[in-house]
């Protein structure tokens, strides 16, 4: 039973989690166009906001991007500029900086959904429920540091790397590989894989909401008071 659940965890869990987040963010964007958003409350706690908000953000900016390039990058691309021990404290060093940052920032906005009413009573259970999931997420992802200190070789490094570059270029066994990790990491794979399944159903899409975006949205329809004349706006 423990060797099933581990290779639908690490198997094929990964393939539900990226359909739902590409599917459906595709839907959501082409039915909510004008509904996603952040839910900010920036009237509330303003100077709470700024700080977390932005300590958040550049700490979560830079641990995406780091998680991006560091397992998808295969080592013989980078193994003739430096080792993998040397790349491994690297990652630790900086993605413990970033997580830190990251920690203090989301702990913030956290604590302002949670304690005042009025910016609770404007937040759905969505929002809250994601916030503290990123948090959990964000404390595993600290916790590791410690424990890949045990191994400065890299060699758990490039397991992790190996596993999802298996998952995405459809290589079999990809579980295999991650079968005797410690079960931190094996934590915050699965929490992080169930961030993307939770996507598109929560504020989280307004990443997706760049500018650019506004140049080819639909207008919308806007009815005057009185005359019901139509006027179109971008």
């Amino acid at each position: 039973m423990r060797a099933y659940i581990h290779e639908f965890v690490f198997g094929i869990y990964p393939y539900i989690c990226a359909s739902v987040f590409l599917v459906g963010s595709l839907i959501r964007f082409d039915r909510e166009q004008y509904g996603w958003r952040s839910g900010s409350s920036q009237l509330l706690r303003a100077r709470q906001l700024r700080w977390g908000s932005n300590l958040f953000h550049v700490g979560i900016l830079f641990l995406f991007f780091g998680h991006f390039v560091g397992m998808l990058t295969p080592h013989f691309a980078y193994e003739w500029l430096i080792s993998a021990g040397s790349k491994q404290i690297l990652a630790m060093v900086s993605g413990g900086t970033a997580g830190a940052l990251c920690f203090v920032g989301l702990t913030m906005l956290l604590h302002r959904r949670l304690v005042d009413p009025r910016i609770r009573a404007t937040s759905s259970m969505m929002d809250i429920a994601i916030l503290a999931i990123l948090w959990v997420q964000l404390v595993l992802g600290l916790v590791t540091i410690p424990f890949s200190g045990q191994h400065l070789d890299g060699s758990t490094m490039i397991l992790l790397a190996e596993w999802a570059q298996h998952i995405v270029t459809l290589r079999r066994d990809a579980a295999a590989l991650v079968a005797d990790v410690p079960s931190v990491f094996k934590l915050h794979m699965a929490l992080g894989m169930t961030i993307f399944l939770l996507f598109p159903f929560s504020r989280l899409v307004h990443v997706w909401s760049a500018p650019i975006w506004y140049v080819f949205r639909n207008y919308q329809v806007v009815r005057a008071r009185g005359n019901g004349r139509a006027v179109l706006r971008p």
